[in-house]
């Protein structure tokens, strides 16, 4: 390797790690804030917070790689413009390209890596976040009783006032008050100077004792009176048992995170994309022998004279040989039959249209992993060109051209998945549409940094529309004169 060649690629690789490693930080402590409400309070140690972090993390390389790599291209072609370390290069007959070839194997590699990464280590480490965020949620039943705030459990809520011991499984001065579900009166209430939680991290019960306490019930009387009856009663130890699994909401949430495509790599997408296309049309084949049965079974159903000639005749004269009240029959026969057959025929073909999205997440997800590859080749090519059109290094103009590439870039790639995920467009142009769309940016920044258009200037790139701009003024100008 020559010496020019190492010292390009030695400043772009430690701008880009620098970069990548600043971006990824932020992108996990974004992570942290998403998922605050599943480790705050849980009492869990460092190591298994650790662990979250870090099952989690492989999420963030989509997004942070293709960023710093944009943005390390801007800020290292940019210094070297900025510094006119091109125009010594060009002055020694070195040409843009050549000066990128070192650069170029090296993001081939990079891209390289990130398939093997995405495609391997990703869907192992999202599979066992999922399951371990599944753990820490139903491992720690005690965790729905927060202190001070009232917490709705179903038909009860709990107030606690503290809640301390080594597990926090200690409460002081509770008061819980139970609503008839029949009609969401509540007219029990139950107060106790102190409790203790007890708890099976195998079991989503929670069974809450109560200690020196009081009961308090309002009877319902038939007479209406200012001053109703109520029971009151005293304890010395009250046991009560609550499933706080019928209150949580997230291992829905979880079920259908966990039946997601981001758990498989290329040959297992393949593997149930063809399962799943083979059941797709099975069905659709099952529902159209269906339809066919039902028909013949109504046509069958319906009674005729084997002996009598077939004429077309107008509805009307048959009905006027029925009765009225043979009339409203065999219109209602008519109108259940017909609402029958719209009924299945819609939810057969919400079946069939809920299968096919379900094909597309994964066919997304398999394309994904051959664009987030490309998406390093592209933003290289966006970036280098541009650091040496622009001519400032830094953090300063390059971050906001970046930041201004790659939220385009990623508003675009989201659209583009969601909407072939609805089965909207189909899923390889709505996986491959930011890069489709980003491609023509690439190749003409790329064209003009190579034939010295606009290397030394961004006015280049704006000299057409400010030379219109001009020609429109002095048009304007001369018209006000003349007159």
């Amino acid at each position: 390797m020559k010496i020019l060649d190492r010292y390009i690629l030695t400043s772009f690789v430690k701008t880009f790690f620098s970069v990548f490693a600043i971006l990824f930080f932020i992108f996990v402590l974004q992570g942290i804030w998403v998922f605050i409400g599943d480790l705050a309070g849980k009492d869990l140690d460092f190591i298994t917070i650790f662990k979250f972090l870090f099952f989690y993390s492989p999420k963030m390389i989509p997004m942070v790689l293709p960023l710093s790599v944009l943005l390390a291209s801007i800020m290292t072609f940019g210094d070297f413009s900025e510094n006119y370390e091109f125009a010594a290069m060009k002055s020694s007959g070195i040409s843009l390209q050549r000066a990128m070839r070192s650069l170029i194997i090296f993001i081939f590699i990079l891209s390289g890596l990130s398939f093997w990464f995405i495609n391997n280590v990703a869907p192992k480490s999202e599979f066992k976040f999922v399951n371990m965020r599944r753990d820490i949620i139903h491992t720690k039943p005690a965790m729905a009783i927060s202190a001070g705030q009232f917490n709705s459990l179903g038909a009860l809520n709990i107030k606690v006032e503290e809640k301390y011991g080594e597990k926090d499984e200690q409460l002081r001065n509770v008061t819980m008050h139970v609503i008839n579900q029949q009609n969401s009166q509540n007219k029990t209430v139950i107060k106790a100077k102190t409790g203790k939680i007890e708890t099976n991290e195998n079991s989503p019960i929670l069974k809450l004792h109560l200690f020196d306490g009081n009961y308090y019930e309002d009877v319902t009387t038939r007479r209406s009176s200012s001053n109703e009856p109520f029971i009151k009663s005293d304890f010395k130890h009250y046991i009560m048992s609550i499933d706080v699994s019928e209150f949580d909401k997230s291992e829905e949430e979880l079920q259908e995170i966990s039946n997601t495509a981001n758990m498989m790599n290329i040959s297992q997408l393949a593997y149930t994309i063809d399962s799943l296309d083979n059941n797709l049309k099975n069905e659709i084949k099952i529902q159209a022998d269906a339809d066919k049965e039902n028909t013949r079974l109504f046509l069958s159903n319906t009674p005729k004279e084997p002996e009598i000639t077939y004429k077309t005749i107008r509805l009307d004269s048959l009905l006027k040989q029925k009765k009225y009240a043979q009339k409203i029959s065999l219109y209602s026969n008519a109108v259940a039959v017909a609402e029958n057959i719209k009924f299945n025929i819609t939810n057969n073909k919400n079946a069939v249209n809920e299968k096919e999205k379900h094909i597309n997440r994964h066919w997304v997800a398999l394309y994904e992993k051959f664009v987030i590859a490309f998406s390093c080749l592209l933003m290289f090519f966006i970036g280098a060109p541009l650091g040496a059109i622009i001519r400032k290094g830094g953090l300063g103009l390059p971050m906001v051209f970046a930041v201004l590439i790659f939220i385009t870039y990623h508003f675009i790639n989201t659209f583009g998945k969601k909407l072939a995920q609805e089965n909207g467009i189909t899923p390889f142009f709505g996986a491959w549409l930011s890069t489709l769309i980003l491609l023509p940016m690439a190749i003409t920044f790329t064209y003009k940094a190579t034939r010295d258009r606009g290397i030394n200037s961004i006015d280049n790139l704006l000299y057409p529309l400010t030379n219109y701009l001009k020609t429109k003024f002095k048009k304007k100008q001369n018209n006000i004169e003349n007159v």
